[in-house]
């Protein structure tokens, strides 16, 4: 089961279809539930690495003004844009001093008072919603989409990554006995920060066939060892970051942790943050990646699918 891993398998069936006009009215539903008009969309300045990586596989990089920092795929966005900080403190210098004709930023984008201020310039917001399921997701690169009135292009995409989930979905059938996983986003002082519902790792769980281990609570909270020990899970998931990494040995000494089959199976799961948790065009495939290092007996079965993105004609 081969996915549509990276932008260039992507912007081969979407970057064919004609550029996109620059100012054509184009109206938006925003995550505010309200209606903005785009009249230019020539600079834009992209918050949010799933927005980022979708205005890319969309093939409109060169219109990109800059970026925040959790834009880390493709590579050259940080290395080749204006970097306006972290998503969620920003400041509203920052991003107007780019000279933006639109800014599109996901949903949970801050603090509050520099989205004031960005709301109330001349420059056009739009605040994508974050939902974190198969739909919002299709839901997510449709707006992008209609935002650069690229329609066409959108629906290339969304077709490329909906026959991706559709494929994940075969993969998943396939699991007889969910794994417990839980989320921990941090380890301090001997307390784990982990993920409950509505999140997206609740969410990257569920697409690669597991259970997350947390049912008691939604969003990110810090638990005792109890709680640890009361949840079972088979599995600690992570991501990776520039520093302050899980690492797989702390988790394993924990006194918590230590009385779970996560101890006694060494069992830890690390994968690169944006890859894992952004809800963008690679997320098929990174939930793919997991389902294999929660049951690497799938191997074989994954072998047998196509990759969506190479079958289906997006030139017309």
């Amino acid at each position: 089961m081969t996915f549509c891993r990276t932008l260039a398998s992507i912007v081969t069936c979407c970057a064919l279809l004609g550029e996109a006009a620059l100012g054509a009215g184009i109206t938006v539903h925003d995550a505010r539930n309200r209606d903005v008009t785009i009249d230019n969309s020539a600079r834009i300045v992209s918050i949010g690495g799933a927005i980022t990586e979708i205005l890319y596989a969309l093939g409109f990089e060169d219109r990109l003004a800059g970026v925040d920092s959790t834009s880390l795929f493709p590579p050259a966005a940080l290395r080749d844009k204006p970097n306006v900080g972290y998503m969620r403190q920003l400041s509203a210098e920052g991003v107007l001093g780019l000279n933006p004709s639109l800014v599109l930023a996901v949903q949970g984008s801050g603090p509050k008072e520099t989205m004031d201020v960005l709301e109330a310039a001349k420059v056009p917001l739009v605040l994508v919603p974050e939902t974190f399921s198969e739909q919002g997701l299709i839901e997510k690169i449709k707006l992008v989409g209609h935002a650069m009135n690229a329609d066409q292009r959108a629906e290339c995409l969304t077709a490329a990554v909906s026959s991706d989930l559709a494929q994940l979905r075969e993969l998943r059938a396939r699991v007889s006995r969910p794994v417990r996983v839980m989320f921990v986003m941090s380890l301090l002082n001997g307390r784990a920060m982990a993920a409950g519902q509505k999140t997206a790792a609740n969410e990257i769980i569920a697409l690669a066939g597991g259970v997350n281990a947390i049912d008691g609570y939604e969003g990110y909270k810090n638990i005792n060892d109890e709680a640890i020990v009361a949840a079972k899970p088979d599995v600690v998931l992570s991501i990776q970051r520039s520093r302050d990494s899980l690492d797989a040995e702390a988790v394993y000494v924990h006194p918590g942790f230590a009385l779970t089959p996560v101890g006694a199976n060494k069992a830890f799961i690390s994968m690169e943050g944006l890859y894992l948790l952004g809800f963008g065009p690679r997320t098929a495939a990174a939930a793919r990646d997991l389902a294999l290092k929660l049951y690497p007996a799938l191997a074989s079965q994954a072998g047998k699918f196509a990759p969506a993105a190479l079958t289906v004609n997006c030139r017309s």
